[in-house]
This record gives structure tokens, C-alpha cells and sequence, in this order.
């Protein structure tokens, strides 16, 4: 980080309390913690929509661990933060990532993305996840032509595998999951019930929930859906089409499997991308932080959710909210500094009532 970085003048730079990095379920939190406590946010995202993993890899895929709330997927958990944001009037950059943090004379920082928007903050918090993950692919010849189409590395819309015959490609929970949906055993109420599904894993043993092994193992003995120990060596096409792969097996023999489309989970490659640049203590590409005010080695940034590392840390959605609350405590003294923070509940406080813009409820 360069303390006398010059501020370039090619977008007007926007002054702003605090600035966080990555719009997932904990990114969206920050803003309603920093909301309580009256500081205004601007969230930035390199996806071009808020919910981070939650809604890239898995949208419709039930979450459970969240407090009171006994199941949600991914995209309800995301639209329920953004509706409980919405008093607060955070302002979204969405589809940019996050090129340059400078400090500057002032103690604020310099903060730019790649589009060209820029900011002058008083505090910082990345709260971007496992940085900008890509998914492992398939190394086979010719894999790249069928990308989107018939070659897939996440599930964007399940309506596309209603009807086909799928081949499932890889051993963790993505893929067990996956398998279930589309299996033909899953079939009551399920419109996107695949015509046939294989899986093929390179060993009979799975990093997934107990359950979902034991469920498929179960769908395979009723005759219902494939497992195979192998792994894809190659593809099949005919007429520009992808019409099946080729499967090494465990015993060296090559067998082909028709498909009509491929779903590859051989999980992400987290990449830090330009963050390992900002200057921050890292540890296994996680930024390390305290666990009184999840700040980093730089003093006015904070961490909050799965990019941070602290002894003990667990990586959980709740786990993030309550790093959030306190790191938006450790925030206000660079944003207010001669006033003193108390803190308040929104069961009985009216001031913070006035800024959710509800009634304070009237105790007999």
C-alpha cells in the first residue's frame, strides 16, 4: 500500500464511510450492522448480482443452519438480506472488482475498481468469500467447444436437464446433490427430473453428507439411477453434438457412456485475485484477522465471513454475521471519532426504530 498514492480524476471519486468488498449473504449483512449504527456503505461485487456463492453455485439448494429460520435456499436467504437492508440505502457496484486499495495522508483509503469507479473511505471491509472463485474443469480434449451448452460447471438453470440423459462428473456434495435432484427416485413434484442419470466418481468413496451417499447408493440398487468408478478420459461427438464420454475405469478399460449433457463438480479454485496485493497479512490466502474487531493488520480494514482466518474460525454463514456485528463496532470510532458508540437493541431503542423506519411498539 503506497501512502502517497495520487487519486486519479478520470470518474468523480465518491467520499463514503465505508466501503465493502463482495455482495454475499455476509458482504449484504455488513450493511445492515453498519446501517444500525448510521454509517452509509457502498458495496462493490465482481458479479453482476448480489448473493455471492450462495447464488452462484447454489440458488436453490436449502440451506439450514441459519437462526430461526429451519430451511432457505440460497436466493431466499439473499432476497430476505436485501429487503431487511433496504432502510439503510446502500449503494450496489455490481460487476467490479476491486483493483486498487490505497492509503492515503489522511488515514482514508483509495479505493478503485476496474470499471474506473472511485472512492475515498474512511473504513474498509472485504467481505468476498473465497475471492473470486473459478470452477476446476474438465481436462479433456475438445471440452472447451461444449461449455454452456452441453458441458456444464455449475447449475444455472435446472430446466435445461429436464429430460436428458445426464452425467454427473465428480465426488463432493455438488455432485451428490445434483445427482438426487435430477434422478428420475426424486421424481414426485419434480419437474426437472433428468430421463437417466449416471455419476462417475474416480474412487467409491465421497467427500458428501453420509446421507446423500447412502440415498444414492440406495436409487442405484433399485435400478434407478448409475454409479460408476472411473474417470472421463475423453468425449463423444457426432455432427458438432456431444452424444457421450469416454470412462477409464478403475480396471484401465475404456467404456463410453452416452449423454446429452455433462455436469462437471470437481469443486473451485479460489484465486485471492488482487486482494493479496493490498498489502494485508495473509495466511493460506486468508487475511488474518483479530477477534475483538475482525480488523486486519491495517488498521480502518476489516474481514468479515470465509476470506478471514483467525484461531478457531469456522467457515459458516452465522459465523460471518456475528464477525460483521463486531466489525462494525470496530469501524465507528474511524467514522465518528468524538462520539461514543452504546449498544442499542431494535426490540426497545426508538432511535434506532427512526432509522429502520418502524413504529416503536407501545408496552403496556
Amino acid at each position: 500500500m503506497h501512502p502517497h498514492a495520487a487519486v486519479t480524476t478520470a470518474l468523480p471519486v465518491i467520499e463514503t464511510d465505508a466501503v465493502i468488498v463482495g455482495a454475499g449473504p455476509v458482504g449484504l449483512f455488513q450493511v445492515f450492522e453498519l446501517g444500525l449504527l448510521e454509517i452509509k456503505a457502498h458495496i462493490v461485487d465482481s458479479l453482476a448480482y448480489p448473493g455471492g456463492q450462495c447464488i452462484e453455485l447454489y440458488p436453490d439448494k436449502p440451506i439450514y443452519d441459519i437462526p430461526a429460520v429451519p430451511v432457505c435456499t440460497g436466493k431466499e436467504l439473499t432476497d430476505s438480506l436485501l429487503k431487511q437492508i433496504e432502510p439503510f440505502g446502500a449503494t450496489f457496484h455490481l460487476g467490479q472488482e476491486v483493483t486498487v486499495v490505497q492509503k492515503q495522508e489522511d488515514g482514508r483509503f483509495f479505493v478503485a475498481t476496474a470499471k474506473g469507479t472511485q472512492f475515498l473511505t474512511k473504513t474498509l471491509f472485504i467481505a468476498g468469500g473465497v475471492g473470486s472463485f473459478q470452477p476446476r474443469t474438465l481436462k479433456v480434449e475438445g471440452a472447451e467447444a461444449f461449455e454452456g451448452s452441453q458441458l456444464h460447471y455449475r447449475v444455472r438453470g435446472p430446466e435445461q436437464f429436464a429430460g436428458k440423459n445426464l452425467l454427473v462428473v465428480g465426488g463432493g456434495d455438488s455432485a451428490l446433490d445434483w445427482a438426487l435432484n435430477f434422478c428420475a427416485g426424486n421424481a414426485d413434484g419434480n419437474p426437472h427430473k433428468a430421463e437417466s442419470v449416471i455419476l462417475v466418481h474416480r474412487r467409491d468413496g465421497f467427500k458428501a453428507a453420509p446421507a446423500s451417499v447412502a440415498k444414492m447408493r440406495a436409487l442405484c440398487e433399485a435400478q434407478e439411477m448409475q454409479f460408476l468408478v472411473g474417470q472421463v478420459s475423453g468425449l463423444v461427438e457426432e455432427g458438432g453434438a456431444l452424444t457421450g464420454a469416454r470412462v477409464t475405469g478403475a480396471d484401465g478399460v475404456t467404456r463410453i457412456v452416452p449423454c446429452d449433457q455433462v455436469l462437471t463438480f470437481f469443486g473451485l479454485s479460489p484465486k485471492l485475485g488482487p486482494i493479496a496485493e493490498w498489502g494485508l497479512a495473509l495466511e493460506r490466502k486468508q487475511i488474518v484477522v483479530d477477534t475483538e474487531k475482525f480488523e486486519t493488520s491495517v488498521a480502518g480494514i476489516f474481514a468479515v465471513g470465509d476470506v478471514n482466518t483467525y484461531p478457531g474460525k469456522k467457515k459458516l454463514i452465522l459465523s460471518g454475521f456475528h464477525e460483521a456485528a463486531l466489525a462494525a463496532f470496530g469501524a465507528a470510532p474511524y467514522v465518528f471519532p468524538d462520539k461514543r458508540i452504546h449498544l442499542q437493541y431494535t426490540t426497545t431503542s426508538p432511535k434506532l426504530h427512526k432509522v429502520l423506519g418502524v413504529e416503536s411498539p407501545v408496552f403496556d
